[in-house]
């Protein structure tokens, strides 16, 4: 009997790299939504801190702790991502502080890793 499994895409070329304190994964022509970057859409961005680059079958090169090349991108456009209700309360004191908060974003096209 064959147990129905889940197909993991695998991808022939991709990057991981971080910025803004948090690691993505970049695939060449796809987007990534990441922590707000300074600049105008249509901006070309580098990305120096690569950890991993998997450039073809069974090619994977791993920094120690960056690689010495970068990757190239661009900036799509800014947005704010979804709301998030920040709520603070003090009980038998009636004190209530409801407040939201939108974290801004960037989203960028990975162009060659």
């Amino acid at each position: 009997m064959e147990k129905n499994r889940e197909i993991i895409p695998s991808f022939d070329k991709y990057a991981i790299f971080q910025t803004g304190g948090k690691q993505y994964q970049g695939i060449p022509g796809k987007t990534v939504a990441i922590e707000k970057l300074e600049g105008e859409a249509g901006t070309k961005v580098e990305f120096t801190d690569v950890l991993l680059r998997k450039t073809g079958e069974g090619k994977i090169e791993i920094g120690q702790p960056f690689l010495k090349t970068a990757i190239k991108a661009s900036i799509v456009k800014h947005i704010r991502g979804p709301k998030l209700i920040v709520f603070k309360f003090k009980r038998r004191k009636k004190v209530r502080v409801k407040k939201g908060h939108r974290q801004p974003i960037t989203v960028v096209r990975i162009e060659a890793i």
